[in-house]
């Protein structure tokens, strides 16, 4: 008599591997019993959906308890009143105990609302999955034979269903190098989220596939016969690309479909590496190559462990088709990721260092995404450091450094080591000097410039980085680095905020919210708070409700009998009667201790009037009061209590001050031009900070000089000598003055 495991039992005996089938048998029942009654959305009984999750699993060629654990998988989350984790661990195993909590959602997790849900959900398996990969094998499957029965779901769970496959377990599929799995799931989410886009793309495969059906076949008859002539043992495929990836180039690189030239490919796998190579020769002598469209992915492997020979090349027809070449171990890997490599605990060819050296990327996500990360921050780091196609860079030495695409140079230093950022002073690409916002390209060498006398990282950077590791190590910097500067920033953010509700308070009030909500979201103190709020770790918004809530509740009570209070017309800056020094020059009204930092967009110099403008986690920054940002800031809404009164303070002001002036310099060109200019400010003993030279014209130039000055009137001086150099026409302060 036939039964639901009976498939599940040939799979398993199809592999080959020995299994502990009693155990398997055992899971099999206990699964059945406790899912007695219960019916999925389809109608079908729902011991067949773990059923069939254990056969993909078996597929993948995995362990007993893995197959055990994905018949187990959902009795904890959909039978809690009948079994529990500590019940599995007695008569299953610790091993797969753990892999059933870690595909099991948290069933009692107490949370505000449905996305901090599924949040917390991610976050749990992927803290699960740095424990053990099996986990994440699998939630793919299961997440897979979902997607196959997603029919009988409502419409709206289908798109919900399918964008999450689409933006987290298609990308990670992926990043696992497991591509069956990847490309089948793209396929089903696709089919969801656009059926017309989805049903056109096929439709123009077909088309096409019908108006060449042979070409696949003669291009496999002529490799064939040209590899035999060689004596090289190899398998011989052919394909057609996917709906999936066709759609993804034609709409997102606003490709026709006839541009796609790897609609059709050929794969070719051999024994050897080195025939990998000869055979790529031959294809080459076959046929012509599509310049730029050769790839290696052997000598320098995909971080999913893929690795391929990849060119394009020209039929007999005129028909581009793309050639992969690769071993039967390559193939493997291509076909199942790093579950080919899971073979440890069965005796395979890979040892368990190697497989975590490989999953490196799992840890370093989880040590990056604490507790307090928001849930738009922990979907941005899987989006950019998990699921973006990489950027392979190398370091002088020749290690490659893999970046999401679009990260620039300073995640580059970061990904190398943190001491690197932090006192990383400049940068080269291909031994030429770059800035440090630059982005390199696949292949390129980058070399950091570092200084032990760098003062760190600047807040800046932190708008600029795209990996959450880089945009962390600098946060870890400034969380123990500016403590004190951040707690003032943070309490000139959250008096901005009380503002907005329109009722006084005072100091005693505003630290008792403060403490409150620290608890709440798990911070010791209030000090601690304002720290992670002034060095960016948590922006004032994700808990505004929870200030409000706090505020509401100590503020009204008591408001009566608290005098004085704070009016609501000075709540915006919390602003104390006395003046305080705040260095550099320049006092802050209301920002005791406070540091400051000099607009580059301006660059003021004493003498010049100025005010100052809290920003958001950066501290307070010092503009002239004509700065055209200033104005610009100014017609913004919410930006007018930003602003506070500074002016310099010239007693604080030593005459070995200085501070950057930028001059501009509109001259004729000649040989002595520049020497000129120099011994000019040489003369007035002006250090020339940096120089940018360039052509206007046949012969005009403009000369960029960063000079460090004390004072208006000393730039004043430099301005009035550098007229009076010869082919000089005229002299600015300030870029585009």
């Amino acid at each position: 008599m036939y039964t639901p495991i009976d498939k599940l039992l040939a799979t398993l005996e199809n592999t080959g591997k020995h299994y502990d089938i009693e155990k398997i048998k055992k899971a099999f029942a206990y699964a059945n019993e406790l899912h007695a009654g219960q019916f999925r959305v389809s109608g079908e009984p729902y011991i067949s959906h773990p059923v069939a999750v254990a056969e993909i699993v078996a597929g993948l060629e995995l362990d007993t308890d893995s197959i055990c654990a994905a018949l187990l998988h959902d009795t904890v989350e959909d039978c809690s009143d009948k079994t529990d984790l500590d019940y599995i661990e007695r008569e299953y195993g610790s091993e797969v105990a753990l892999l059933v909590d870690g595909v099991t959602k948290n069933v009692k997790f107490n949370v505000e609302n449905k996305e901090e849900y599924e949040i917390e959900n991610l976050r749990k398996m992927f803290i699960a999955m740095s424990k053990d990969i099996r986990v994440i094998f699998i939630k793919l499957c299961d997440r897979l034979h979902n997607m196959r029965t997603l029919d009988a779901k409502p419409e709206a769970k289908r798109r919900e269903t399918a964008l999450e496959t689409m933006h987290v377990f298609a990308p990670l599929a992926h990043r696992l190098g497991m591509q069956k799995i990847k490309q089948e799931l793209e396929g089903h989410a696709l089919s969801y989220l656009d059926p017309i886009g989805f049903a056109e793309v096929r439709g123009d495969i077909d088309r096409k596939y019908g108006q060449n059906s042979d070409f696949i076949e003669r291009c496999r008859e002529s490799v064939t016969s040209k590899l035999a002539d060689y004596n090289i043992k190899f398998t011989l495929e052919g394909r057609v690309k996917t709906v999936y990836s066709i759609y993804k180039k034609m709409y997102n690189q606003n490709k026709s479909f006839d541009e796609i030239y790897d609609f059709y490919a050929l794969r070719i796998i051999v024994d050897t590496e080195l025939e990998c190579y000869t055979v790529l020769g031959i294809i080459h002598e076959m046929y012509k190559s599509i310049p730029g469209r050769f790839k290696d992915y052997i000598s320098t492997p995909k971080p999913n462990l893929y690795r391929s020979l990849h060119t394009t090349v020209i039929g007999h027809d005129g028909i581009p088709f793309e050639v992969q070449i690769r071993t039967h171990e390559m193939h493997q890997i291509a076909e199942y990721g790093i579950a080919a490599h899971w073979k440890y605990k069965s005796g395979g060819i890979r040892s368990k260092e190697e497989v975590d050296r490989k999953l490196e990327w799992v840890a370093k996500l989880i040590e990056v995404n604490d507790d307090t990360m928001d849930p738009d921050e922990f979907l941005n780091t899987l989006k950019i450091d998990i699921f973006h196609d990489e950027t392979f860079v190398f370091t002088p030495k020749g290690d490659v450094i893999v970046l999401p695409q679009g990260a620039n140079i300073i995640d580059f230093a970061y990904a190398i080591h943190s001491a690197v950022g932090n006192k990383m002073i400049g940068a080269k690409i291909n031994g030429a000097i770059a800035p440090i916002d630059s982005i390199p390209k696949n292949g390129e060498i980058v070399e950091i410039l570092t200084s032990s006398a760098s003062k760190g990282p600047s807040r800046d950077w932190l708008k600029m980085v795209k990996t959450s590791e880089a945009r962390n190590k600098i946060r870890q910097w400034f969380k123990k680095e500016k403590r004190p500067e951040n707690i003032i920033v943070g309490r000139a953010e959250i008096d901005r905020e009380f503002k907005k509700y329109g009722r006084p308070y005072n100091d005693s009030q505003r630290s008792e919210v403060l403490t409150n909500v620290a608890h709440r979201i798990g911070i010791k103190t209030e000090e601690d708070l304002l720290n992670t709020i002034g060095y960016g770790g948590l922006s004032v918004s994700k808990i505004s409700g929870r200030l409000k809530d706090e505020f509401d509740r100590v503020v009204l009570p008591v408001q009566a009998a608290q005098t004085p209070v704070t009016t609501p017309e000075t709540i915006a800056v919390y602003t104390p009667t006395k003046r305080h020094k705040s260095g550099g020059g320049i006092i802050v009204d209301g920002q005791s201790g406070c540091l400051v930092k000099f607009a580059k967009c301006c660059n003021p110099l004493p003498g010049d009037k100025v005010v100052g403008f809290i920003t958001k986690g950066y501290g307070i920054s010092i503009h002239k009061t004509d700065c055209p940002n200033i104005s610009g800031a100014l017609e913004q809404d919410g930006n007018k209590d930003r602003f506070v009164e500074a002016h310099w303070d010239i007693s604080d002001t030593l005459a070995s001050d200085t501070y950057d002036a930028f001059v501009q310099v509109y001259a004729h060109q000649s040989l002595s031009l520049l020497a000129d200019v120099s011994s000019a400010l040489a003369e007035m003993k002006v250090s020339l900070l940096s120089i940018n030279y360039q052509t206007k014209g046949t012969s005009d130039v403009i000369i960029n000089l960063n000079l460090a000055c004390r004072s208006i009137d000393h730039v004043n001086s430099i301005v009035s000598r550098l007229k009076a150099v010869n082919g000089v026409d005229d002299v600015k302060r300030g870029f585009g003055a």
